[in-house]
């Protein structure tokens, strides 16, 4: 038999004050709803997740339903991906929020054998493998896809001093990529502009068509969600490595 679900909030905190509703939220919704046969309770967790995201309800209630949620077999991977999903329609503030809340339920932490390690224990998201990109790269990059339906999503992580080359993105329209920082210190550059400082909640929105380069500080390892943007005959168009001596003068 599977797993039932039983609350009993309900007429814990407010069984005396409003005795009908503890009845609708522990028999009724927990006890009907919740343990209707029809999806699994890990799918349930999933859409309740969603649904009160999606209300902008980010108080403890969700902190409930997300750690209802981990101990139903959401794994932190999962989670991520089902709150950046979700960002896309419901909005980044949201997303934002929730991830403060999912990040305290889903806060194991792995042996700290390398710089690495240590590093993946202040992201959510995960580092992934070295990047299949790393010719156009100067010092090792890591890809971890984060949503490959609708909008690809990917986190892209540098270690400190890597830094792709200058590229270009082409599209007959539309297109274009946009950068989340999530975690350490980078920088992004235009060409004939200055460079500016990458840090964790900044965002670089960059139209095709724009010489650019971006990549971690030298001091420090750096991540970013990268948006691609859908548009018409989108390609990556690889350049020239960053100037050794330009990019040594970054602080």
């Amino acid at each position: 038999m599977s797993e039932k679900i039983k609350q009993t909030a309900g007429r814990d905190q407010l069984g005396e004050f409003a005795p009908l509703f503890a009845h609708l939220n522990d028999d009724v919704l927990f006890g009907e709803v919740w343990n209707d046969g029809a999806i699994d309770i890990k799918t349930r967790c999933i859409i309740t997740v969603v649904s009160l995201m999606s209300s902008g309800i980010t108080d403890s209630s969700l902190s409930y339903h997300l750690q209802n949620a981990k101990s139903h077999g959401v794994s932190k991977e999962e989670i991520a991906s089902i709150i950046t999903h979700c960002a896309m329609y419901a909005g980044w503030p949201k997303a934002w929020a929730v991830f403060r809340l999912a990040k305290d339920v889903w806060n194991e932490k792995g042996d700290e054998l390398t710089d690495k390690d240590r590093y993946q224990n202040t992201l959510f998201f995960p580092i992934g493998e070295v990047n299949p990109y790393g010719k156009y790269f100067v010092g090792t990059s890591y890809l971890a896809p984060v949503s490959a339906e609708q909008v690809p999503v990917f986190n892209v992580t540098f270690e400190p001093g890597c830094r792709n080359n200058w590229h270009i993105h082409h599209a007959e329209s539309g297109g274009g990529q946009i950068l989340i920082c999530v975690g350490g210190r980078g920088y992004y550059r235009e060409w004939d502009k200055d460079p500016v400082e990458l840090t964790p909640g900044k965002v670089v929105n960059i139209p095709a068509g724009v010489k650019h380069w971006h990549g971690a500080a030298p001091d420090s390892w750096f991540s970013h969600l990268a948006v691609e943007v859908p548009g018409e005959g989108c390609s990556a168009e690889w350049l020239e490595a960053v100037d050794d001596e330009e990019y040594s003068s970054l602080k």
